[in-house]
């Protein structure tokens, strides 16, 4: 496996696995790898001959007073797992590789609708950023597919949205949400969970699934429903960001004659932000 951090050196490498016909998959992360993104390389080596995995903590998709500073740089325990899962090639560049002229000067991707509401509400210009810089490395990599967890649920379909917008000729794949024993889905910001809060976490996907038993029960009173999972949320010990009940494919919120329904949440426990989703057919 090697590790890059210049497009000059990364576009050379591909080049050379292009002209012996090979397909290459890319895996966009933050790096802090867990299990979860290590997953997402598997299911990109299983579609893909070549699997290149991105390292870049983006400052686009970052909002003010949110944890850019503080978010965790690993690249060599990273490297180590992803070698170990078989990934080909690590692109890990600086902010000055990829906004040479600085945030200010950069053109922005902008996906409508999807984008809104949900965490696009919370997170002000967080798509933008996201959109930005996939579409970035879609332009950098080229790639003939692309991997991304269902764990960020808006994150995919803004993703997937922007790329038959724009013509892109990327597959996008989603890949089912790892958890714990205990039902916490995976994610990098755990790590900011003191044991306290550890044990409280769980909480998020019991409400997920509590909900979801009621929707499989026959009710569709949705806001009262969601009213509830807040509730619930609020007395295990966490904040509630929002907890909505959308079509699976518009992310509007739920009609009662709609067969696909996911439950979307956010919460806060404590500083940290932890966000969920579970799909329900009706």
């Amino acid at each position: 496996m090697r590790t890059v951090h210049s497009l000059k050196e990364l576009r050379t490498i591909l080049r050379g696995y292009r002209q012996q016909g090979k397909t290459i998959g890319l895996v966009p992360t933050m790096g802090n790898l867990h299990e979860g993104h290590i997953s997402l390389v598997r299911k990109a080596s299983e579609a893909a001959d070549i699997v290149v995995t991105s390292i870049f903590v983006n400052p686009m998709q970052f909002g003010a007073g949110e944890d850019l500073d503080t978010y965790p740089r690993t690249l060599a325990d990273d490297q180590e797992k992803l070698e170990a899962a078989g990934n080909t090639l690590v692109f890990a560049p600086t902010v000055d590789e990829i906004y040479p002229e600085g945030l200010a000067s950069q053109t922005q991707v902008v996906v409508p609708d999807v984008s809104d509401g949900h965490c696009g509400a919370s997170r002000p210009g967080h798509f933008e950023g996201v959109a930005t810089v996939v579409t970035m490395l879609f332009n950098m990599v080229q790639p003939d597919l692309a991997v991304f967890g269902e764990k960020d649920f808006q994150q995919l379909a803004v993703i997937r949205k922007m790329t038959r917008d724009l013509m892109m000729p990327v597959e996008v794949i989603g890949a089912p949400t790892v958890r714990e024993d205990d039902g916490l889905a995976k994610s990098s910001r755990n790590g900011y969970l003191s044991d306290k809060e550890r044990q409280i976490a769980p909480a998020v996907y019991q409400t997920l699934q509590a909900t979801a038993r009621k929707l499989s029960d026959g009710r569709a009173d949705f806001e009262a429903l969601e009213q509830e999972a807040e509730a619930s949320l609020t007395q295990a010990g966490l904040r509630p960001d929002y907890f909505n009940i959308v079509n699976s494919l518009t992310l509007k919120p739920a009609k009662p004659d709609d067969n696909d329904i996911t439950l979307l949440v956010a919460a806060f426990l404590g500083t940290t932000r932890l966000i969920d989703n579970l799909t329900v057919s009706r």
